[in-house]
Parts: C-alpha cells; structure tokens; sequence
C-alpha cells in the first residue's frame, strides 16, 4: 500500500511541476506580451489550469499525509533510541567486576 502511495505521490508531483510550467506569468512583466485578442481564451484556460493546479495540489498534500501517517504506524511498534542501545550493549560480552 505504501509503495503504491509513493508512486502515486511521484506522479503528482510530476503532473503538478508541468501544469505549473504551462502556466502565463502574470507578475514581474510589467503586462507585457498579453494582447487584447486572445484574452478573453487566455482567460479561461488560466481559469481552467489554476482550478487544476489547486485540485492536484490538494490530492498531492493529502498523500504526502496518508503516507506519513501509513509510515509512522510501522515505526510506531519499534523501541526507542535508547532501548535498542541498552539492549545492544547487554549483548556485548561484559568485563568482569573485580572485588
């Protein structure tokens, strides 16, 4: 299960870097490039790609969730740092104690 939420997740972000990529720039162009003939298009496909890049978004953070939440009831049953130390070293041959 895990394995198929990470390629999942792998495939979201893929698909979220490219509708980022096929995104118009709207800042730091000062308006230019943007001609009053194709706005009203342009408009509705930065409408359509802006709702898409939300909804992916959104599917890919709750992926990266459920696969944290799924990877952390695996670790949840292991000991803590210090457990697995103390028993390492009980199993280390001890020196003997002088009297």
């Amino acid at each position: 299960m895990e394995s198929l939420l990470i390629f999942v997740n792998i495939a979201l972000a893929i698909i979220l870097v490219i509708i980022i990529l096929l995104q118009r720039s709207e800042g730091g162009a000062l308006g230019l490039g943007v001609s009053q003939d194709n706005f009203t298009s342009a408009r509705s496909v930065s409408t359509f790609l802006t709702k898409f890049t939300s909804i992916v978004a959104a599917l890919f953070i709750i992926c990266s969730i459920a696969i944290v939440a799924i990877s952390r009831d695996e670790f949840r049953e292991t000991q803590s740092v210090l457990e697995k130390e103390e028993e390492e070293n009980s199993n280390l041959p001890q020196i003997p104690q002088s009297k």
